[in-house]
């Protein structure tokens, strides 16, 4: 059931790799750069899912993540954290991610991260 993916991270190769992948799963993708009026994008998007980079700034994919989970109207949009930080478990948990993925990862793995989000028992 495809829907909308949006993608938080200030790596253009990733945004743009990520984006072609993500499309090639039928999915319809957008990209920020940065976490800027943050629930406006949301408002604007309204993603399925969302991947959050740990380094993007303005603020920190640390704060954006918890910012969402923290809202009444965004908190159950599911979080894919994802970063190349070798403490990004924890880090996942600590924003309140739903789950991580670690850069570098593969076009499969990405793949099964966003769908273990969205199916019922997939966590």
């Amino acid at each position: 059931m495809p829907g909308r993916v949006l993608i938080f991270d200030d790596d253009e190769d990733i945004l743009a790799m990520c984006s072609h992948a993500i499309a090639s799963f039928g999915w319809e993708v957008h990209t920020r750069s940065d976490c800027n009026n943050i629930f406006t994008t949301l408002e604007t998007v309204k993603p399925s899912v969302i991947l959050m980079d740990n380094g993007i700034r303005n603020p920190s994919g640390m704060a954006a993540t918890q910012m969402i989970k923290s809202h009444s109207n965004y908190k159950n949009i599911p979080v894919i954290y994802f970063s190349a930080n070798s403490e990004i478990k924890d880090l996942a948990k600590k924003a309140g991610a739903d789950t991580y993925l670690e850069k570098p990862f593969n076009i499969k793995d990405l793949e099964r991260v966003i769908n273990s989000v969205l199916e019922p028992n997939g966590k």
